[in-house]
């Protein structure tokens, strides 16, 4: 076969190919942005909304916002009225029907799994409330592996050309969950409760049956009073545990208590490097873990 027909059934092979484009798609967090990188891989053309260290409750839209959802075929929040102040606005004002929700360009982890602390009071008198639930599931790497299984499905809804690639990741990633969780466990039975700043540990403490001892918040949302942290270390005075909080959360009142109780005082990032794939969560969860149980 002369080379020039042979060049010419290569380039026909490719054609399929270069005429699919790559989705579009915008993650709420970089949590919700590790689960598309690791499923997608160089099927999407990823954007991040949130830095890793900002807290997701209090955002503003801002004009980047609004380019990236104007062009995109994917939302991927995590829901559960997390990102309610901000994200809501940023879609409408994008003008995008393709990410509205209800629509399948418009997906939510929180819709994928079962959330604790449901059903509560849709009161904001009492802080930050979620009545549909806690909403910081991306601390369950066994939720979020399930969430991960879901949004496979709709990557392969609308990119039905990669639909076994999606499927094959997300089962992977399951997979690499569930390696971890044996040690983990294991590890995490050394620790004799936490006490945190917010109730955005809940998902990790509950998976790994360590007892949640209270939060320096007296509701969500609301800053510790002198008189709740009082009433706390009075409490919890004698007994064990770690006082865990986040960078953006106020380092005072948690350090304090820790230094009164006699405790350790660790503070993490809730969310994921901006750049994390399945492995780079994993290892963040690693550090939190480390972090808590002590060395153990």
């Amino acid at each position: 076969m002369p080379a020039y027909i042979r060049l010419l059934a290569f380039f026909a092979c490719l054609l399929p190919t270069l005429g699919q484009a790559a989705l579009a798609v915008v993650a709420s967090s970089s949590s919700t942005g590790m689960l598309v990188r690791e499923l997608a891989g160089t099927h999407a053309e990823l954007a991040i909304l949130a830095p890793p260290d900002r807290d997701l409750h209090h955002l503003q839209a801002r004009p980047g916002m609004l380019r990236a959802l104007r062009a995109a075929d994917l939302v991927v929040a995590i829901g559960a009225d997390l990102e309610v102040g901000w994200l809501p606005v940023a879609i409408a004002q994008a003008a995008n029907p393709r990410i509205l929700p209800g629509r399948p360009g418009y997906f939510e982890a929180a819709s994928a799994v079962a959330l604790l602390d449901a059903d509560g009071a849709a009161d904001r008198a009492l802080g930050d409330a979620h009545p549909a639930g806690n909403p910081h599931l991306n601390m369950d790497p066994v939720r979020m592996a399930q969430v991960g299984l879901a949004l496979a499905e709709r990557l392969a809804e609308l990119d039905p050309a990669h639909a076994a690639d999606y499927r094959r990741r997300a089962a992977a990633f399951q997979s690499k969950v569930d390696q971890q969780l044996t040690g983990w466990r294991t590890r995490m039975a050394a620790v004799p409760g936490v006490l945190s700043f917010h109730r955005d540990l809940r998902y990790l403490l509950d998976r790994f049956a360590v007892p949640q001892l209270g939060t320096l918040e007296p509701v969500p949302g609301v800053p510790p009073s002198g008189a709740h942290l009082k009433q706390l270390i009075d409490r919890l005075q004698g007994t064990e545990g770690v006082v865990a909080f986040t960078p953006y959360q106020p380092a005072q009142a948690p350090q304090a208590v820790a230094a009164a109780l006699g405790w350790r005082a660790v503070s993490l990032a809730l969310e994921p490097p901006l750049d994390a794939d399945g492995d780079a969560y994993l290892a963040h969860l690693e550090r939190w873990i480390q972090a808590l149980a002590g060395g153990a």
